[in-house]
This record gives structure tokens, sequence and C-alpha cells, in this order.
């Protein structure tokens, strides 16, 4: 006989190109001690992730079921954009034997998140206007990839539609960003906002400024910010803020594409990562540099998610919301 009561928690899960994490939770509340995660390489689908995790975890009977996946969702099936996996609703019942269950893109998941975090994870970067009631709010993910979702409450619940803005054109100020997209162009066919606001994203900026420079040489993501915190690389720092004032235009146009008056979010590594070096390499000046807009910016509020679990949450959330 399992430990857990049956049909009294919820399995879910965050599937990324590399690993999935799952847990359960009860209601909203997530239980970090039941967290576990799989290296997908491992697994020929998520089907058999889940019936490893119902069997670590005692035979746990679920009464819902939600995962988040790291690529689009259409008709209730999620195909990975990194991973050649298929997610659909019939393989998540036999694994988990939930009578309820989500299919939801990762950031329409950090969309749910949002009400249910813990305030001491949620760090303000730029001040906004009060928000108002039931007011729209945007969730951006810098991370492996790049994509946006906004929040929509109303008396019939939260809505949060899904999206793949990172492969949206990427936006031109300056010469300089003029020729970084067509060092992009020419390696990939299309200079999309993914391919610069990622992980990759940064890694190719900085194989831009050598190309520029005529001494072309490679580092990581990591080793790049590595370079940046420490401040002993140059080419890694002006990397850093090109990346950073790039992320204040795309930003500050989605914001006054969605009108988020209830707040924007960042969430992801890199967005965690870059954090600190946001004011100094100009991002609230690229976020308000939008003409005569550029004192109703002011009306939006940028914050960082800084809670690895807002996906798992997020899901718990959704679930608890329309189980």
């Amino acid at each position: 006989m399992s430990k857990y009561a049956k049909d009294t928690y919820s399995l879910v899960a965050d599937i990324g190109g590399t690993n999935t994490r799952v847990a359960l939770a009860q209601g909203t509340r997530l239980l970090p001690e039941t967290v576990r995660k799989y290296s997908n390489a491992e697994f020929p689908g998520l089907e058999t992730v889940l019936r490893r995790y119902v069997e670590q975890e005692d035979d746990v009977d679920c009464i819902g079921a939600c995962v988040a996946v790291a690529g689009p969702v259409r008709e209730s099936v999620g195909e990975l954009t990194n991973l050649d996996w298929t997610i659909d609703k019939d393989a998540m019942v036999r694994a988990t034997r939930a009578e309820h269950v989500a299919i939801l893109n990762d950031l329409q998941a950090q969309g749910h998140a949002l009400g249910h975090l813990d305030p001491a994870n949620v760090r303000q970067i730029i001040a906004g206007a009060p928000p108002r009631p039931n007011a729209a709010q945007l969730v951006i993910g810098v991370g492996t990839g790049f994509n946006a979702a906004t929040v929509f409450d109303s008396e019939l619940g939260r809505l949060v539609p899904p999206s793949e803005a990172g492969h949206a054109n990427l936006p031109i100020r300056t010469e300089a960003e003029l020729r970084l997209c067509q060092y992009v162009e020419t390696a990939h066919g299309f200079p999309a906002v993914e391919d610069v606001l990622s992980g990759r994203g940064l890694e190719r900026v900085y194989r831009w400024l050598g190309h520029e420079a005529g001494d072309e040489r490679e580092l990581t993501a990591a080793d790049i910010m590595d370079a940046v915190d420490s401040g002993s690389d140059p080419r890694a720092e002006e990397a850093a803020r090109v990346f950073v004032r790039i992320l204040g235009t795309v930003v500050g146009n989605l914001s006054l594409i969605q009108l988020p008056f209830g707040g924007v979010y960042l969430i992801g590594g890199v967005a965690r990562a870059i954090t600190p070096h946001l004011d100094r390499f100009g991002f609230s000046d690229t976020f308000r540099d939008k003409g005569r807009f550029a004192g109703f910016m002011g009306n939006f509020s940028v914050s960082v998610i800084e809670d690895d679990y807002a996906a798992l949450i997020g899901c718990a959330g959704h679930l608890a919301a329309t189980a």
C-alpha cells in the first residue's frame, strides 16, 4: 500500500531539452522533498520517465498531472524544440492514472506560477506604477531559448496564451546591430531573437565580436559570465553589454505590444546570471528608449524570478484552478 493517500496529490513535471524534473503537489503547494531530476538521454520518452517517478514515489496514485514542455503545444500535444519527444494526454494518463491531465508550454507554466511564488524569490529591477486589479502581466524566459507569455486574470480565471516570441525577427537600432544580424543570418538563414537572447546567443555575440576584431575564439555562456563577473575578459564584458542592451529593446517592445501593467517578469538561467549586470550595461535605458513613449514605459515594472521550481509551481497552480 502506498504511503500517499489516493487521489490527493498532483504530479507536475518540467521537461527541458536535457533534463526533466518531476514532483508532487498538494493543491498549489509544491512538495520540494519529492522533486526528482532525470536525464532525458536515458529514456525513450516522457511516459517512461513518469512511470519511473511513480514507481520511485511508492506507486503514488495522483488526482491530476500537468507537464510543462519546452516547445510548442497544439491541440493538447506538446513537441519539444530540442528533443525528439512528443507528449500527449493519453500517455500521461497511462503513466500516472490521473483523472485530470494538462500539457502547457513552459512559459505558460511560468505564467501560471505568478501569485504562487515566494516573494523572496522575486527581485524587482525596475519600479513601475502600482498594479491595478486583474492587470495583464508578462513573463519572458531567457535561458536555453527565448520566449514570452502574457498572463490575463479575470472573473472567469487565468488565461496564459502560448507564443513562440523567440522566433520573431531580431530588432535593429544601430549599425553594429545590423552587422550582428547579418552575421547571424549568414550562419542560420534568419536573424531571430533567440539567436542572440539565449545561452547560445550570448556565445554567438562573443564569436561575432571576435569576427569583428579579426581574432575569432569561442567561450561557453557559463565561461563568458564567469569572465564578466571577474572582469577578466573585456570581450566578455562587451558581449554582455550588447546582449543586455538588445534584451532591453526586446523586453520594451513586448511590453508595448502586451501592456503588462501588472509587471514584467524575467525568468531562466541566463536571465538570472545576467541580472547583476543589467543596470551597468544599460538595460533600463534601452527598455525605455521608445521616443515619445519613453515616459509611458514607466508604467511597467520589471522583476526577475529566482525560483528554479517556478514551472512546477505553475503546473500545480493551473491544475488547482481548473480541476
